[in-house]
């Protein structure tokens, strides 16, 4: 059961493609980073593609629900086309800043210049926060920022772009800079009122289909190391700020451990089909309908590198509970209440 619709008033969502809800159809970059055709969106609702990287709800939304909203806030863009002066009011309800293809450092190159890293991201919120003051008066946006909740899913495409053109080499040196990085984008947002942070580490991307191809389908494990090795960082970092920043409150999500589970329990979850894509294949992404599945809840991929809406919403929920194999200090509803 989701926490009441009065205990967070406003979710605010920070990340890469896995929590895009439409950011970068207002890009111009190449097809493959923008989900804005069909079969994208097959699922959701009026089989409309919004820019998910799904057949319909991300874990955005599955987590927005959670959290007593219907789905994902608009992206911040969308927000800002609504009006030439100032954000509209439904602000007050939340943000999406996610942007596919979004890395915690900041580097040049390729067309990723075009989208929104998260330290863009976080500037968006601090225009955010001043719009709110506009509306709401200090007092008030204090309130209603240190009661919200802030999530944060981003870290593989660092990983991966680092892995492709180092493989293991430096790898523990990398992970503590792209962990050192992280904490000072969270010390810039609790800088600007955020006090409560539901932090979804990197998954098992060495299981996504797009480099099981090269591992003959089974997951490539060096890859895999880089996000259990990010996840420990995350862990030591988050526990010295936490107790640094005494307002700060976080649940922190192993989402590697969790996609392995799924990965060796998946008849427990109606999960048939564990390595190939529902959608286009491994070396193609969702462009058309590409051997489109008919049984897109028993795929755990949608594409090529993204879960189906099924697994995107049971991960929510698992993240949302308070299994300390998945999720730590504290499940998402406690950090909603608290």
């Amino acid at each position: 059961m989701a926490v009441d619709a009065t205990t967070v008033p406003a979710v605010f969502i920070f990340g890469d493609s896995t929590v895009d809800v439409g950011t970068n159809n207002h890009f111009n970059i190449p097809k493959e980073a923008k989900a804005n055709y069909p079969p994208n969106g097959i699922d959701y609702p009026g089989s409309k593609a919004t820019g998910r990287f799904s057949n319909g709800y991300n874990i955005a939304d599955f987590l927005s629900q959670l959290m007593g909203f219907r789905k994902s806030p608009p992206p911040f863009l969308d927000l800002l086309d609504r009006s030439t002066l100032r954000l509209p009011n439904d602000i007050i309800h939340g943000a999406n800043f996610a942007s596919g293809a979004a890395e915690v450092l900041d580097h040049a190159g390729g067309f990723a210049d075009q989208v929104f890293f998260l330290t863009k991201q976080i500037q968006q919120f601090a225009t955010v926060r001043g719009n709110l003051t506009a509306i709401l008066g200090p007092e008030a946006t204090d309130r209603l920022l240190s009661k919200s909740i802030y999530f944060l899913s981003i870290g593989s495409n660092d990983i991966l772009g680092f892995y492709l053109l180092n493989g293991t080499f430096n790898q523990e040196k990398f992970v503590a800079t792209l962990a050192d990085a992280y904490e000072n984008h969270l010390r810039i947002l609790y800088s600007n009122g955020a006090r409560k942070f539901g932090i979804i580490s990197v998954s098992a991307i060495g299981c996504v289909p797009a480099q099981r191809i090269y591992n003959d389908t089974d997951c490539v494990e060096d890859l895999n190391k880089f996000s259990q090795i990010f996840h420990l960082k995350m862990v030591t970092m988050l526990a010295r700020l936490g107790s640094e920043l005494k307002e700060m409150k976080y649940s922190l999500g192993n989402m590697y451990e969790m996609a392995i589970y799924f990965l060796t329990n998946a008849y427990r979850y109606n999960f048939t089909e564990l390595a190939s894509p529902c959608c286009g294949n491994d070396l193609i992404p969702c462009i058309i309908k590409f051997g489109l599945c008919p049984n897109r809840d028993e795929y755990l991929f949608w594409d090529w590198m993204h879960p189906t809406q099924a697994a995107a919403k049971l991960a929510a929920q698992t993240l949302y509970d308070e299994d300390p194999k998945f999720v730590t200090p504290i499940g998402l509803k406690k950090l909603a209440e608290d």
